[in-house]
């Protein structure tokens, strides 16, 4: 009987062991989990849209000299390029067979007066093939060919619009389909420098607009002297952080730089989409604009880490971004309409998160997101769920012009998720576009859509008139005549009773 005992509570142990071990594993997996927030901006956990594929380091593409402070990742077709900052190189890694191995180290440009790297940056490669390097540290961006030929170079500007006394310190570019070039200047606050493919300056644009808060207004222009108000800084712009060139040639740029409070009023644009004239067009139709996390104090240790500060961005399909949060290490997905899709992802030091602020480049291959953290020197591949993969695909079929293949897809969707606005509202603009108001205003009413709901219901009454106006009108009309007749027959009677009361001989 004792050794009964004995043996009961040995398995007990075990038991409550390895419960506690699997309730500590899990309660550390929660740390990276994918949610959303609803319409009272509660955070509300949903289904995985992307998970872990696999992470690279230095030891995985088997290199001599690990890679130091790399700062910037760049995908062209199947190869991505890594800016190995710190080891004044840049790396070119080839997916082969599902797995990215090391094609070349670019560390020279042959034939250029200055052939060695300082400090590379960014990297971008145009249509034909041609490498371009941020070179920060020699104050240039280097072209070169294929073959790591030189084929010509953007320098500072001899213009009276760039300061002549400031070094030229290329930090982040993007080429676009003909050739032209965008820098963004780690010392220039005018916005995004634009070259002409023959390394013409032609200007700045999409400068971010400077914005002065009541308080600094009242106290520079009424307490504060002439004097003390020349010396006085004055309200400059900010600098982009990071930028990303579309398909249609469209720059979504991040900017850090703001007033937190300025956020929820639309006023921040911490992204922008900027047209070739500098103008943003960002559509932002839902009910805050995209701006990362609604809530910014950490539940778990009641600390306010402020708002999201959004490192990078990348665009895929159907126009659907996706923007790196340093802040939180966290990745913040956006349909083409500002609606956030998800967001997922945690600071720390095991695979699906990031070092603090160290999440410095964000990029895509497919619907593959490529994280770059610039402290491990690791890339972070994550590659999207079953559920991931229904959200791009019922917004492709939307796009697509397919909305009852949408709208089925949006219902797959909330079996995994049924807390999931998005797929009620992609339910009701699918039977919208199908002249269905009447049961689309019923998913807008779930997704708390009041701007679609409005605009379905006002096509529903529209509708509704031109089916009825035929017995609306008469339904009218018998009104009119009961009221016109009741009246004409209270005046006839009215005026027999006093005929017959002026004329009754008494």
């Amino acid at each position: 009987m004792r050794i009964m005992r004995k043996l009961s509570a040995f398995l007990t142990a075990i038991l409550l062991f390895t419960c506690f071990s699997a309730f500590s594993e899990s309660d550390a997996f929660t740390e990276v989990y994918t949610y959303n927030y609803d319409y009272w901006e509660d955070l509300r956990e949903s289904p995985n849209a992307y998970k872990v594929k696999t992470v690279i380091y230095s030891s995985t593409l088997g290199l001599d000299k690990p890679m130091q402070r790399p700062q910037s990742l760049f995908v062209k077709g199947d190869d991505m390029y890594v800016a190995d900052t710190g080891n004044n190189r840049v790396l070119k890694l080839t997916l082969e067979n599902g797995e990215f191995i090391l094609d070349s180290i670019i560390d020279r440009v042959n034939g250029a007066d200055v052939p060695t790297l300082s400090a590379p940056s960014d990297i971008s490669v145009d249509n034909d093939g041609n490498i371009y390097i941020a070179d920060k540290n020699n104050n240039r961006v280097v072209v070169m060919d294929s073959e790591l030929n030189y084929v010509k170079q953007f320098t500072k500007p001899a213009d009276s619009t760039f300061d002549q006394d400031a070094s030229f310190l290329p930090n982040r570019i993007v080429t676009d389909s003909v050739g032209r070039l965008y820098v963004l200047a780690d010392n220039v606050n005018k916005g995004l420098a634009k070259f002409e493919a023959d390394t013409t300056f032609s200007g700045f644009i999409g400068a971010n607009k400077v914005t002065v808060s009541m308080f600094e207004y009242i106290w520079k222009y009424y307490f504060l002297s002439d004097e003390q108000r020349a010396k006085s800084e004055n309200a400059v712009p900010t600098r982009y952080e990071n930028m990303y060139i579309d398909e249609e040639g469209f720059i979504y740029a991040t900017n850090t730089v703001f007033s937190e409070y300025d956020l929820k009023w639309d006023n921040a644009n911490p992204i922008r989409r900027i047209n070739g004239i500098g103008d943003d067009i960002l559509i932002k139709n839902d009910r805050y604009p995209p701006i990362g996390d609604y809530r910014w104090v950490d539940g778990t240790n009641n600390v306010n880490l402020g708002p999201s500060k959004f490192s990078d961005i990348t665009v895929l399909e159907d126009d659907i971004y996706v923007a790196f949060d340093r802040t939180r290490g966290r990745l913040f997905g956006y349909d083409s309409q500002g609606v956030m899709l998800w967001a997922f992802g945690t600071r720390g030091n095991y695979e699906g998160a990031f070092n603090a602020g160290a999440g410095v480049s964000i990029e895509h291959m497919g619907r593959d997101l490529f994280c770059l953290d610039q402290t491990s020197s690791s890339i972070t591949v994550f590659t999207p769920t079953e559920y991931g993969n229904l959200i791009y695909d019922a917004n492709n079929a939307y796009v697509r012009g397919d909305y009852d293949g949408s709208a089925d897809m949006w219902r797959e969707a909330l079996k995994y998720n049924a807390n999931y606005n998005m797929a009620f509202r992609g339910i009701g603009r699918s039977l919208l576009r199908q002249s269905e108001y009447s049961e689309a205003m019923r998913y807008f009413k779930m997704a708390h859509d009041r701007i679609n709901y409005g605009r379905a219901f006002r096509l529903y009454r529209k509708e509704w008139v031109e089916a009825n106006i035929g017995w609306v009108i008469g339904i009218l009309a018998a009104i009119i005549v009961f009221f016109v007749g009741r009246g004409l027959l209270k005046k006839m009677k009215f005026e027999v009773a006093m005929y017959e009361r002026d004329h009754i001989v008494k």
